[in-house]
């Protein structure tokens, strides 16, 4: 979304940046940022290609493709496989199914930031539900937000509040270290970090 805010049609042309480095080494992924970091935009270089004015010259774009990956699970961690969906992002409708492992993939537009899901399969007791996503809007996983946002994805009701001891975010933070073999404190340190990125995917 940045890169496009700003006319670049491929994000790698800031992210791998020279003056992007240390970013890049602390974040590892280029959509995963917090408010705070110092990202350095280029300007943008003109490119001129030659041509004999009397013929007829094809130029070729090159369009970055965005796919949204989802994965649903029931409370028990099984996937909700070949279930039927319905998918928007933004003023477009996709008929999607889950494979076998419960994944969505959908190919969507490189400015997305929202969208619905609505799962129409009797697998769930969310049938029909319209379920908001959020894309692009995951904070990283040492901060409390991103924290929470990756334990609410992975439905352990983590509440809303940044309170690291907020009664809803330590009992979720529990629950997961309890659940993966962990220290179970409700402090989020980086072992229970490193294993909610994990889990989570990102």
């Amino acid at each position: 979304m940045i890169a496009a805010e700003y006319g670049f049609r491929d994000y790698t042309i800031i992210w791998d940046h020279p003056n992007n480095a240390q970013l890049k080494e602390q974040r590892k992924n280029p959509n995963v940022l917090f408010p705070g970091d110092n990202l350095f935009i280029p300007d943008k270089e003109e490119k001129k290609e030659t041509g004999v004015t009397s013929k007829r010259h094809t130029f070729q774009v090159k369009q970055e493709k965005l796919k949204l990956r989802i994965v649903l699970e029931d409370i028990y961690e099984k996937p909700i496989a070949n279930a039927p969906c319905v998918l928007f992002v933004e003023e477009q409708r996709f008929q999607v199914t889950t494979d076998g492992k419960g994944k969505i993939e959908q190919e969507i537009p490189l400015n997305a930031q929202k969208g619905l899901l609505v799962i129409t399969s009797d697998q769930t007791p969310f049938e029909n539900d319209l379920l908001p996503l959020k894309i692009g809007h995951l904070d990283p996983v040492d901060n409390i937000s991103g924290q929470r946002a990756r334990l609410n994805n992975l439905g352990y009701f983590a509440g809303d509040s940044d309170d690291p001891k907020d009664p809803a975010f330590l009992s979720a933070a529990e629950e997961f270290q309890c659940d993966h073999g962990l220290t179970v404190d409700g402090d989020v340190g980086p072992q229970t970090q490193a294993k909610l990125k994990q889990v989570h995917g990102c």
